[in-house]
């Protein structure tokens, strides 16, 4: 258990004061500079992994010597990169960085570069903005996390399979019932197109198909679905669409320089548009609310730190890295009692909304 306050170490917005010659060229197609950290990223992937990933269907490379460059390229692409551009996916799809002549740039991301790191086009968008951030995690999400019990593996296997086999069907048919044709359109182009790209490029190289993207999506799946799994994992079992008892925090770690403040997460689901380098800035003006909710707030761990000490069932360690907001914890057995409440698995979750308070498996 750490002591409130906490000193905030997470990256905010530092105007600079003096801009490179490449920065001064980009920011003319931006609208917001506190966004050029994003043009950085986008640049190191066209000077990295576009090139690698065309050498690879090249038939210049053979042997050892193919091996030799797919090896490098994955670890580059989907250990190096993979977090940060999914991370600025998200932030792309609840706040546009371009100025309108240059909204195509946004088209070109989605469509063209999100494939090399697992995403399918505007897939993504359709599934986070058109049913996640509506239903919050409650049961008509189809990643709702509700109906498992969260310190358990099976249950994480069964929740990612699930997603696997039936995330596209149950998205579609929850846009589909509201009549969101701008989500449910694009998200079946997407994955549509997607597998019939996948299969047509495995004639022309089987193998780089695999590297580049085959394999970058069942691991970009594995890794959105761990990641919603550990920020959805404590539910309040009284008010299951709280965003603040409901969600967790993570502050304090290199996660949140590499990945955009995404360790913040009830606060974006509370301000869902604010832009990435506020979420620190937060803190302070929401500190009562969460010692009210009892927000789980880590201090200097990330998702799978928790996600391991969840696998493990190893409380005492996610206990000794929550912050005591304004003692709204007696002790760590107060702390550890709550933690273990709000991994339960929730029964009959069709009601959840009725008798909450009933749903908590025994």
């Amino acid at each position: 258990m750490q002591a409130f306050p906490v000193e905030i170490t997470d990256p905010v917005y530092q105007e600079k004061q003096t801009l490179t010659g490449y920065e001064q060229f980009m920011i003319r197609f931006i609208k917001d500079q506190r966004d050029i950290p994003f043009l950085h990223l986008i640049t190191s992937i066209h000077l990295t992994v576009i090139p690698l990933a065309i050498l690879l269907y090249l038939p210049i490379l053979n042997g050892v010597w193919w091996w030799a460059v797919a090896i490098p390229y994955f670890y580059i692409s989907q250990f190096y990169f993979k977090g940060s551009f999914g991370l600025m996916l998200h932030c792309f799809c609840h706040r546009s960085m371009w100025k309108s002549e240059w909204q195509w740039m946004q088209k070109y991301i989605l469509w063209f570069l999100s494939p090399f790191f697992g995403h399918l086009g505007e897939s993504y968008n359709s599934h986070h903005i058109g049913m996640h951030h509506i239903e919050g995690n409650m049961p008509e999400d189809s990643s709702s996390t509700m109906g498992y019990q969260r310190d358990s593996l099976k249950d994480f296997i069964k929740y990612w399979l699930n997603f696997m086999a039936l995330g596209f069907h149950d998205t579609y048919q929850f846009l589909f019932k509201r009549k969101l044709r701008k989500f449910y359109v694009p998200l079946s182009y997407s994955e549509i197109l997607f597998y019939i790209f996948a299969v047509a490029m495995c004639f022309v190289n089987f193998k780089a198909t695999m590297v580049v993207f085959v394999v970058p999506f069942f691991f970009a799946r594995l890794v959105m679905m761990l990641g919603n799994w550990t920020q959805h994992a404590f539910v309040d079992p009284i008010e299951p669409g709280d965003e603040l008892a409901s969600t967790v925090i993570c502050m304090n770690t290199v996660y949140n320089h590499k990945c955009w403040n995404d360790g913040y997460h009830a606060f974006h689901h509370l301000k869902p548009a604010a832009h990435y380098t506020e979420y620190p800035l937060m803190f302070e003006k929401y500190k009562d609310q969460l010692a009210e909710k009892k927000t789980f707030v880590f201090s200097g761990v990330h998702y799978l730190h928790i996600f391991k000490w969840l696998m493990t069932k190893n409380y005492d360690m996610m206990a000794a890295h929550l912050v005591n907001i304004n003692d709204s914890f007696k002790d760590k057995d107060d702390m550890i009692s709550l933690l273990k409440a709000r991994v339960k698995k929730f029964e009959n979750i069709d009601q959840v909304n009725t008798n909450p308070e009933e749903l908590i498996a025994n």
